[in-house]
């Protein structure tokens, strides 16, 4: 290992670019639909070697003297991002004729301009970097920081952010029941990097022993969890049903089909229960499953109540118009509606974060003068965003918390009316993104919402993903992608979690400021050893 640590370093141009972006293409099998954890222990002490090797001209500026290390993050996340992000492509193809043009802005301009957070913490790793521990410590603390970053600069997309190659699974994800994802990301990497300990650098025993801590605190914590009693279903249960009809996505977008997809969600929603089960009493569509505002269509609601008994309630996605007064156009909501047995509208919720680009355009009225339209949003405009999340609230006082699509990748925007609620609620399309790694990723992450806030998640996905996650992240029941069909089951009890979110921020900082003080005292040494 002392060998190839040091060709590692020793490497520069072209080579040492190849490499980067080879670590960085190595750690996305670390993220679904692999979840080999085991390749970020490959990629991130690679990454320290070529951050060791990255020394600039000592005689020139702050840029000249940190641009090696800007260069090696950058391809490294160039990798990381191009690998695990590839799928996006795919919902551009969907009207080809239309945006096709746009793919490689997509598939390659997208993760381009990811890669520069990485290429800003390993700056910022540099300018603390010294020969031990320390710089293990400040890599982690830069990852950490810039991760938090991704998470909302630029309205946010921390997609496959490093912390969840450290919970593929649920008896790795019970320390988000503790921790933040800001504060896993940080301590995912000093984890992950400290490898790179054994064959260079002082302190290797000290680091390697503080990471297989960290690594078995982690594992034993969900062992503990794992242990402790299922959590108890609330009373009375709560039956749901699933709906998943694996509908194209062209096919949803033509207006002669309208009808037919309307009537294949009837269909698999009045369907019998299997073994003679228990009739649900939530039924569940996913995103836009409606294809057609619902409003302006009184005999949809009337089909609704046919196929519905009366103390049923539908729950789908559908697209909301709102007059917005005289001369102007109605804007429109990518929703949820709460539909009763009676075919009425008992409760309505908008998606709050939209997707730029995709739902809407920024700078709208600059670049629809250059011809250009949001993908998914076929309406004049795009969608509107609403101002707040609002509860579900179901008869009995039962209440959900609604996540449209992409906004179950945002853990610090989820409040405390998550932890108050009975279920997270998460419809999505991700028909969009067809059998790629797009939809694996999406779950897992929606999977570590509900072991975060305590609260089981109920999701349902037009190709799939869709299933029932209990508040320990365990999958309960579910259907694989492109598995049309329906999955009954009963709705899954609440468990607390050990820290609220203020104090789970303030978990973070603290870290933060240790891995800051280590990194400095580790640098001062440095100095000082070399003068």
């Amino acid at each position: 290992m002392v060998k190839m640590a040091g060709r590692v370093m020793l490497l520069s141009g072209l080579p040492r670019a190849l490499v980067a972006f080879i670590a960085g293409l190595v750690a996305v099998l670390a993220q679904p639909p692999f979840g080999i954890f085991a390749f970020a222990f490959i990629s991130f002490p690679v990454l320290v070697w070529l951050i060791d090797g990255a020394t600039g001209n000592p005689e020139g500026g702050i840029v000249r003297r940190l641009w090696p290390a800007a260069a090696v993050g950058w391809w490294f996340g160039f990798g990381y991002f191009l690998g695990g992000l590839w799928w996006l492509g795919n919902a551009l193809l969907v009207e080809a004729d239309e945006f096709a043009w746009a793919l490689p802005l997509a598939v390659v301009g997208l993760p381009a301009f990811l890669a520069l957070f990485y290429a800003l913490a390993t700056v910022i790793a540099r300018i603390f970097w010294s020969d031990g521990v320390g710089r293990i410590a400040a890599l982690a603390l830069a990852f950490g920081l810039c991760e938090w970053l991704r998470s909302f600069l630029f309205t946010g997309f921390p997609w496959n952010a490093v912390g969840y190659a450290m919970m593929p699974m649920p008896l790795m994800m019970q320390s988000a029941s503790v921790v933040n994802l800001a504060t896993i990301n940080m301590l995912a990497v000093f984890v992950f990097a400290a490898p790179a300990l054994i064959a260079t650098g002082r302190g290797s025993r000290i680091g390697m022993t503080i990471a297989l801590m960290l690594f078995t605190a982690h594992v034993g914590y969900g062992f503990y969890r794992l242990a402790q009693p299922a959590p108890a279903a609330p009373e009375p249960p709560i039956a749901l049903r699933l709906v998943q009809p694996v509908i194209d996505q062209a096919k949803k977008l033509d207006d002669n089909e309208r009808a037919a997809v309307f009537e294949e969600h009837l269909t698999l929603t009045g369907a019998a229960p299997e073994n003679g089960g228990k009739r649900p009493d939530i039924v569940v569509w996913p995103e836009t499953s409606i294809p057609f505002i619902l409003t302006d269509n009184p005999d949809a609601l009337a089909r609704i109540a046919e196929v519905l008994d009366d103390d049923q309630v539908l729950i789908a996605g559908a697209v909301r118009a709102e007059d917005a007064g005289a001369g102007l156009p109605p804007r429109y909501y990518n929703s949820i509606y709460v539909i009763d047995g009676r075919g009425q509208i008992i409760g309505a919720a908008d998606k709050v974060h939209l997707v730029p680009f995709g739902e809407y355009l920024p700078f709208e009225d600059l670049l629809s003068s250059w011809g250009l339209s949001s993908v998914a949003a076929s309406m004049p405009g795009g969608f509107s965003a609403a101002k707040k999340r609002s509860l579900l609230t179901l008869s009995g006082g039962k209440t959900l918390y609604p996540l449209v699509c992409y906004e179950a990748i945002f853990p610090d925007e989820i409040d405390g009316d998550a932890r108050r609620a009975d279920a997270l609620l998460n419809v999505t399309n991700d028909a969009w993104f067809g059998d790629t790694p797009g939809p694996r990723q999406h779950f897992h992450q929606a999977q570590l919402r509900a072991v975060e806030t305590g609260t089981p998640l109920i999701r349902a996905a037009n190709s799939g993903i869709s299933a029932i996650v209990d508040a320990r992240g365990v999958l309960m029941v579910g259907l694989s992608y492109n598995y049309r069909g329906v999955v009954d089951t009963l709705l899954p009890g609440k468990m607390p979690t050990p820290l609220d979110d203020a104090m789970r921020s303030r978990v973070f900082w603290l870290c933060a400021l240790f891995l800051l003080l280590v990194a400095v005292f580790s640098r001062v040494g440095f100095n000082i050893r070399k003068n």
